[in-house]
C-alpha cells in the first residue's frame, strides 16, 4: 500500500471530521468517475446497484461476486486521484471473517473506505440477527484497524429498505455498530426530518450518511446539514438517471420511430473535451 493511498485515506477521514456536510457521489465505471471528478467532488463511493446494472444483473440478491466488486473498484480507483470508498454489500459472506477478509481485499484494491451492511441477500430472511450483525461489524473494524493505511468503515442498518419499517430497531442496530467501532453510520430509507434527526442524535458524535435520490425524502444539502448529517451519498441514483435516459431514448426509437431525445443531449464535444484532459 502506497503513500498515495495513505494520503487518500487521511483525506477521507478529514472530510468526516471537519465541520459541515459533503457529498460522496457514486460512479459505476471509469467514465462516470472522471465526470464526477471533473465537477470538483472531493471523494467518491462505488454503487453495488450501478455495478450490477452494468453487468446486466439485479442488485441485492448476492449475484454480484466479491471479485466483480473489487475489479470494478480497481477501475474506479485507477480513474481518479480522489479517495474512494466502496459499497461492499454484506461483506460477501455470512461469517464475521468474511467481512474482515473483504475489508483487507478492499484496501489491497486501492480503496480507503468501505461499508458493511446487515442485509443477508436472502429475500426470505433479509436481515441478520443483531448479535451476528454486531460481530460482523466488529470483525470489519478490527480488519480496518490492522491496515497500514487509514480506512473509514461504514456500518449500514438495512431494515427500512427490506420491508421492516422499524425505526427503533434500526437505531438500536446503529448504536450497536457505533459502539463496535464503526466510523460512519448509515440507514438507507430514512424519509422524514424526524427520522434523520433521531438517527443523528442516537449515534452522535459519529458522522451519519444519508442517501438522496430515492423516491422519497427530498431534502437540500442545507436542510440535511441543519439536521446534523455529515455525508450524503447517492446510491444508484446517478446510474439510474443515466440508464433511465438511455431507456427512454431507446423506447422512443423503438415505439415511435422518432429521435427527438437527441435535442436534449449533452454535445459530443463536451464529453470528448472532458475525457481528453
Amino acid at each position: 500500500m502506497s503513500s498515495t493511498q495513505t494520503h487518500k485515506g487521511a483525506l477521507l477521514q478529514a472530510l468526516h471530521r471537519r465541520q459541515g456536510i459533503f457529498v460522496v457521489p457514486n460512479p459505476w465505471d471509469a467514465g462516470s468517475t472522471r465526470l464526477l471528478a471533473h465537477l470538483g467532488f472531493e471523494a467518491l463511493a462505488t454503487t453495488s446497484a450501478g455495478l450490477a446494472f452494468s453487468l446486466g444483473k439485479a442488485d441485492g440478491l448476492s449475484v454480484v461476486t466479491r471479485e466483480e466488486t473489487l475489479a470494478n473498484a480497481r477501475t474506479i480507483v485507477g480513474a481518479t486521484d480522489l479517495p474512494v470508498t466502496a459499497d461492499l454489500e454484506n461483506g460477501y459472506g455470512d461469517e464475521p471473517e468474511a467481512c474482515a477478509e473483504t475489508i483487507r481485499l478492499a484496501a489491497a484494491a486501492g480503496l480507503v473506505g468501505g461499508s458493511i451492511e446487515d442485509a443477508t441477500g436472502d429475500p426470505a430472511d433479509p436481515i441478520y440477527p443483531l448479535e451476528l450483525a454486531v460481530e460482523r461489524v466488529k470483525a470489519a473494524v478490527a480488519a480496518a484497524h490492522s491496515l497500514s493505511i487509514p480506512f473509514t468503515l461504514t456500518a449500514r442498518a438495512e431494515n427500512l429498505i427490506h420491508g421492516r419499517p422499524d425505526l427503533n430497531d434500526t437505531i438500536r442496530r446503529l448504536e450497536a455498530f457505533a459502539a463496535a467501532g464503526a466510523d460512519v453510520l448509515y440507514a438507507p430509507g430514512l424519509t422524514t426530518r424526524e427520522e434523520i434527526a433521531a438517527v443523528v442524535r442516537a449515534v452522535a458524535p459519529k458522522p451519519v450518511n444519508v442517501v438522496m435520490g430515492l423516491s422519497k425524502g427530498f431534502f437540500t444539502l442545507s436542510e440535511l446539514a441543519d439536521l446534523g448529517v455529515r455525508r450524503v451519498s447517492l446510491g444508484s441514483s446517478l446510474a439510474r438517471a443515466a440508464y433511465g435516459a438511455f431507456l427512454r431514448a431507446a423506447e422512443e426509437i423503438h415505439d415511435k420511430g422518432s429521435f427527438t431525445f437527441a435535442k436534449d443531449m449533452v454535445p459530443y464535444a463536451v464529453f470528448n473535451g472532458i475525457f481528453k484532459n
